[in-house]
């Protein structure tokens, strides 16, 4: 991968230390966080649970999510070596399983998914404001949630 960009680098840091603890904490706890659900991964080096909040793009029994960074989101880079993910949405964990989409336009999807669930579109503003790389991650999910415990 070639260097960061500065917008990258920028947009990461605020993300990450401002953004996404907060959204992490109130997903993470049951709370809502309007427009988000939290997505875990596992890592791929340290085998861990990753929790990322992610744009609530879930039609049906599938969960559209554009990642801002493409493949370096950490969590793209995850799904990558492990697909198998859950997803905490309003009634619970739910398993699924993770697909990259890198001949998907990303910016189309969201279109499209602001057609079908309105209260994406401030969301989808922000991704592609913020957004280096736009990546469009289909997750088929499991109809019925799962237990909290991994």
């Amino acid at each position: 991968m070639p260097p960061p960009s500065l917008k990258y680098r920028i947009v990461h840091a605020v993300q990450q230390r401002a953004l996404n603890p907060p959204v992490r904490f109130l997903l993470g706890h049951g709370l809502p966080a309007p427009g988000y659900v939290l997505l875990e991964t596992t890592g791929r080096r340290t085998g861990r649970p990753r929790r990322t909040p992610v744009g609530d793009g879930r039609v049906g029994d599938v969960l559209w999510i554009v990642a801002e960074h493409g493949e370096r989101a950490a969590y793209v880079r995850n799904i990558r070596a492990d697909p198998h993910v859950r997803v905490r949405l309003r009634d619970g964990w739910h398993e699924g399983v993770a697909t990259v989409l890198l001949e998907d336009d990303a910016r189309r999807r969201q279109r499209w998914l602001a057609r079908r669930r309105p209260a994406t579109a401030l969301n989808a503003l922000v991704v592609r404001l913020m957004g280096t790389a736009l990546t469009t991650v289909r997750v088929d999910l499991a109809a019925d949630p799962v237990s909290a415990a991994r």
